[in-house]
């Protein structure tokens, strides 16, 4: 059901937890649908200097923030908001019908912390929308 990939970052997920200092945090999902995602980032010079999340659900949820923190460190905020949840899925060799949510809310909750950056730094960023339990 799961490929390797999944299973490691599920088991043994990268950059969980808080960034105290984060200019950047944004966080998606709905605790009616069991999935809540959290992403920290810090930002310096438009780069993701470092970037952490907390993620409540299932372990599809654990392995598509772990991989995309992975994907986004070291990158350029703009580089960043390219990051597809199919570009998250495919770098997990894949996931299952019902589990394709999970990389959505990964990618959503990447936008949302940068979002709240460019708001910090007083931009004119639209609102993040609604999470819905479409799955």
């Amino acid at each position: 059901m799961y490929s390797e990939k999944v299973m490691e970052h599920f088991a043994n997920p990268r950059n969980v937890g808080e960034i105290p200092d984060a200019n950047a945090v944004g966080q998606v999902g709905n605790a009616k649908c069991g999935d809540i995602m959290k992403m920290y980032m810090k930002i310096e010079d438009n780069v993701i200097k470092d970037v952490k999340f907390k993620t409540f659900g299932c372990g599809a949820a654990i392995a598509t923030s772990s991989m995309a923190t992975e994907m986004v460190k070291g990158k350029t905020v703009d580089e960043a908001l390219t990051l597809t949840n199919k570009a998250v899925m495919e770098a997990l060799d894949g996931l299952p019908k019902e589990k394709i949510h999970c990389s959505v809310l990964a990618e959503e909750a990447i936008q949302s912390a940068i979002n709240d950056y460019r708001r910090r730094n007083g931009e004119d960023v639209p609102e993040d929308k609604e999470y819905t339990c479409e799955h």
